[in-house]
């Protein structure tokens, strides 16, 4: 049976180069695919920053037309802003550093817009990351009928987006297809130019999942309140300025905090945030700032794309997007819940952050930092 008798393809197009070549090497394999963009939330919101959202969807449409194949854009605005929007502002609004892209490919593009896919008749999204999806081992497929996957780094070590898709599960991955995975960057940018596609050369967008160019402080500052509170040294509780509001920084943080160097020209950085006096918590940055290298932490909301580990079992961690993989032990606990115990001490890990749990180049799942 050929690609296209055996599978309808909704394809993602966000108006960039990755998801274009991820459409035209679908094409070319001939499956049965239609090209979609994700119409969100904040692309008829211009309070803050610029969306080319317009502009994206001019790209993505020209590439569907150079490749032949059926476009729509699909409206997921209200979706958007109850499962990511509103979780970025709740958790900031708590003192907490959310991570909308972890949570937009879980909820929205393998979520809504999943559903919206099976509705019309599709049996799998494709998308533009980084990352590839391979058979699982043999002894993950109790015979049932169904097949599992497994989901692995993207092959281009400097791209890899693997992190991003930490809490898909099972059923989800089974419904995603991710064609880029084997290339590196370079090769994908020939394959859009030899095919004529309008992306080839377009630059890759860097800002919050589908909201656009915005820094993260201009889109808190115009949807959190301010609320103004001091500036404490941790070591002496010494205070050293006022604050705008603690949502605005993050533990780690070492610009734009407000308080000068010493006369040493020792940094600060952020080492806490306390709520009982609406505090932000500097130390000088080093090795012994307090708080900000920890071994241990406990993580909660595991969600897995293999069988749930119920055993101790040496792992590796990507603590944020772009860091290596490192070291660790996992120690699970009570319901979704684990300890986990870096071989070495991680800097600035702040609650509601995802780390990830890698076997190897093989993502398993992860958790958010209590």
């Amino acid at each position: 049976m050929s690609a296209s008798h055996r599978e309808r393809i909704l394809v993602a197009l966000s108006g960039g180069v990755d998801s274009s070549v991820a459409a035209l090497l679908l094409k070319r394999e001939g499956y049965d695919i239609v090209g979609a963009y994700m119409k969100n939330w904040i692309n008829e919101d211009q309070v803050i920053g610029h969306c080319p959202w317009q502009q994206d969807i001019v790209d993505a449409r020209a590439v569907a037309d150079r490749i032949g194949i059926e476009f729509h854009v699909v409206n997921l605005m209200r979706d958007y802003r109850e499962r990511i929007v509103d979780y970025l502002l709740d958790g900031y609004a708590r003192g907490l550093t959310p991570n909308p892209d972890v949570m937009c490919n879980r909820e929205i593009k393998f979520g809504v817009f999943r559903a919206w896919a099976k509705d019309h008749g599709f049996t799998a999204v494709a998308t533009g990351h980084y990352a590839r999806r391979l058979p699982a081992p043999p002894e993950e497929n109790p015979g049932d009928g169904l097949v599992r996957w497994a989901l692995h780094e993207g092959a281009d070590p400097n791209k890899d987006q693997s992190y991003f898709l930490t809490l898909l599960d099972q059923e989800q991955l089974h419904d995603a297809r991710f064609p880029i995975g084997h290339l590196l960057k370079p090769e994908l940018r020939a394959l859009a130019r030899e095919a004529g596609l309008a992306t080839a050369e377009k630059k890759d967008s860097q800002g919050i999942c589908f909201i656009g160019e915005v820094k993260m402080q201009d889109f808190l500052r115009a949807y959190v309140p301010d609320r103004p509170g001091p500036i404490v040294r941790a070591t002496d509780e010494r205070e050293l300025g006022q604050h705008r509001g603690l949502h605005y920084y993050t533990l780690g943080q070492r610009r734009g905090i407000g308080v000068p160097s010493n006369t040493d020209h020792r940094n600060y950085v952020v080492v806490g945030k306390r709520a009982t006096d609406n505090a932000l918590l500097v130390a000088f940055d080093g090795a012994d700032a307090p708080g900000l290298f920890v071994g241990e932490v406990r993580v909660h909301r595991l969600q897995w794309n293999c069988p749930p580990l119920r055993q101790p079992r040496a792992l590796e961690g990507r603590v944020r997007y772009r860091d290596p993989r490192v070291p660790l032990d996992f120690q699970p606990e009570e319901g979704d819940t684990a300890t986990i115990r870096f071989h070495t001490p991680q800097r600035a890990l702040a609650s509601g952050q995802i780390l990830a749990l890698y076997d190897g180049s093989r993502l398993l799942g992860g958790g958010v930092y209590l």
